[in-house]
């Protein structure tokens, strides 16, 4: 089994999914008493955040670069970048290393295409909604066609997860606030809908969506079990 390297901490409540997840998916595939091998290191979120509202990406690079040295360095072989915004500066992490990071957009998009849809919402932080980082790449590397809210319901679902869900608050109106938008979404012709900041899967399960839901937290945790499994599951699969 390879190491699985996770870079938290943004927020650390999506972090807790991710471990969960992934040690659930070792268990379900291989059985016994299997847990999966973790490498984590958990950054201190304000400093980060700042840096994010201030657009400063090249200081966030750099601290995010650093802090996936030591994931590095404690013998992962694979980076998971455990949030859809910082993979802003994606490029500039994987720069720093010599593993490969297993893109959060990429894990998404490839689970969309085994699917019969081709269209889909985009819910996320401002920056990953607007930005092309992130809504470029699965247009044109994926082929999928991407819908977003208004900017009035884009900055509704930037702020709950900024002033509710990365505090570990669940609010019913925000629900139903999310639950309208996602509708609107499909007015405009999407067939399901890209949970696409790791903390909304905490609000917004596949029963609460008028859409159906590519949740990027569990994606992008499967896809790690998938590269840890890999060799394993050639030799006794």
């Amino acid at each position: 089994m390879k190491i699985i390297g996770l870079l938290g901490g943004m927020s650390w409540q999506s972090t807790i999914e991710y471990y969960r997840l992934i040690n659930d998916a070792v268990k379900a595939r291989l059985g016994g008493f299997h847990s999966a091998k973790i490498v984590l290191y958990s950054v201190d979120f304000s400093p980060l955040e700042a840096m994010m509202r201030a657009d400063n990406w090249t200081d966030a690079a750099q601290l995010l670069g650093q802090a996936a040295l030591r994931v590095q360095a404690g013998g992962a072989d694979c980076l998971l970048l455990c949030t859809n915004t910082f993979h802003i500066v994606a490029q500039e992490i994987q720069e720093c290393l010599s593993i490969p990071m297993i893109h959060i957009a990429d894990a998404t998009a490839e689970k969309i295409k085994t699917s019969a849809m081709h269209k889909v919402g985009l819910l996320g932080t401002n920056s990953t909604m607007e930005g092309d980082f992130y809504k470029g790449r699965v247009v044109h590397q994926h082929n999928l066609e991407v819908y977003i809210p208004s900017p009035s319901d884009r900055d509704i679902v930037h702020q709950v997860i900024f002033d509710e869900l990365v505090k570990g608050k669940i609010n019913p109106d925000s629900r139903r606030e999310y639950q309208r938008i996602i509708e609107t979404l499909a007015d405009q012709g999407a067939e399901a809908v890209i949970l696409g900041c790791t903390e909304i899967s905490l609000l917004i399960k596949p029963a609460d969506s008028p859409l159906p839901t590519f949740d990027t937290t569990e994606l992008h945790a499967l896809a790690a079990v998938d590269f840890a499994l890999a060799d394993i599951q050639r030799t006794y699969g």
